[in-house]
């Protein structure tokens, strides 16, 4: 089965074409979601069976001031990916956020409960959701949280990598203590997301990382696993002043799919790897 993994550039695109090594990455440069006459070029071109649609606009604060280009990626975007893979009969797993809920909710948010985004990113992907089932109703939608992983020097860091340039500047390090995730290893999503593909699974399941925890005990996490000495501020969230509202719970839970493997046990394995790369190199 020929995969295309769009946003291969992205954290997820890259772990997924490691994986994939026979799968066409394609970045926003080469076909930007935006696009539907050079997805409806690449699609049969590249004889797509399945697509992985990792294309995102993510930046959670700078979407509220700029709605139009949230919405381009998120929402126009996702439903281009879902009518080309309509029109040429390719497999579509599209990528989505636990932020499409509000966090008023008690304990793990599963896939039939209520949504109810709160900023322009949210809302933007969870249009984005509604228009990929509309045309696309054998897609299969994963909800994930707390991206982390990949390589040193990534353009978007994720969290923990944020939290230890910031230790290693010697920043003071206020992190938010009020809002719960589940942190998520980008290897292990793109390993669970490439089996669900070959699984006959539609409709939204969420995947992520085992267990939840508030942002600034990842934060001490990642320092300790790293042997970083600092110290972590812990913050509310009306203290940070984040120009986005975020769910103070969101945290996911799934009836259809089991949890990956425990966040600290895999951010574990990260640290290890990240040590191992840097005593490689010359």
């Amino acid at each position: 089965m020929k995969a295309i993994v769009l946003g291969a550039a992205g954290l997820l695109g890259s772990e997924l074409m490691k994986l994939l090594p026979d799968a066409v990455g394609l970045t926003r440069e080469q076909v930007p979601v935006t696009d539907l006459a050079a997805l409806n070029g690449a699609l049969p071109h590249y004889q797509a069976g399945v697509v992985f649609n990792c294309a995102a606009y993510n930046a959670v604060d700078a979407a509220e001031g700029q709605q139009e280009a949230a919405y381009q990626v998120n929402a126009q975007g996702a439903f281009n990916v879902a009518l080309a893979c309509a029109e040429h009969d390719a497999r579509l797993i599209h990528f989505s956020t636990n932020f499409v809920f509000s966090g008023s909710h008690e304990g793990a948010y599963v896939e039939k409960d209520e949504v109810g985004p709160l900023g322009v990113y949210a809302k933007s992907k969870l249009e984005g959701e509604k228009l990929v089932a509309m045309v696309a109703p054998r897609a299969l939608i994963i909800r994930t949280a707390a991206l982390f992983g990949g390589e040193a020097g990534r353009s978007r860091p994720s969290f923990p990598e944020r939290v230890l340039e910031r230790a290693a500047a010697g920043e003071r390090l206020r992190v938010v203590s009020d809002q719960t995730v589940n942190p998520t290893y980008a290897a292990d999503l793109a390993r669970a997301a490439i089996a669900l593909a070959s699984s006959d699974m539609d409709g939204v399941v969420h995947v992520v990382g085992g267990g939840c925890s508030a942002w600034d005990v990842l934060a001490r996490v990642t320092l300790a696993e790293f042997g970083v000495a600092a110290t972590i501020e812990p913050v509310s969230t009306s203290e940070l002043g984040a120009p986005a509202a975020r769910p103070r719970n969101g945290c996911l839970g799934s009836s259809r799919t089991q949890a990956l493997r425990p966040w600290p046990e895999a951010l574990r394995e990260w640290a290890l790897t990240r040590k191992q790369a840097r005593i490689k190199k010359p």
